[in-house]
């Protein structure tokens, strides 16, 4: 149970840094830069890209802040369930665009979830 404890804990860190990162540059940097570094944006709205940087930076809190605090960890879960979905949702944008290097890291990133929602889940209840 000690090395699925800190495996959960690896990938939580990860996700929270990865997801963190994206969505503080999503939610910060103007639209014409962010256009320049991913195709994909130029394809949403503004509010939209905005929407989808805050939501990942709310789940990068997620991905940590309840289980270090011990408030509410079942939200951890919850969270890591939040990346998949982006994940899911993102692969096929980037496969329409062609963007074929992406799509191993959305599949790292999926998989990082779904390992921490089994991980969490299962040492939560």
């Amino acid at each position: 149970m000690l090395s699925l404890n800190v495996g959960a804990w690896i990938a939580q860190g990860m996700l929270a840094a990865m997801f963190g990162m994206a969505g503080m540059m999503k939610s910060t940097r103007p639209m014409d830069g962010l256009a320049e570094r991913m195709e994909w944006v130029k394809q949403y709205k503004p509010s939209t890209v905005r929407l989808i940087g805050l939501v990942e930076v709310a789940g990068a809190l997620g991905m940590v802040l309840p289980m270090v605090t011990g408030i509410l960890p079942w939200l951890t879960p919850l969270a890591a369930i939040g990346f998949a979905a982006i994940q899911i949702l993102a692969l096929p944008v980037h496969l329409r665009l062609g963007e074929m290097k992406i799509i191993p890291m959305n599949l790292a990133l999926l998989g990082l979830s779904l390992f921490v929602v089994w991980g969490r889940w299962g040492l939560i209840f």
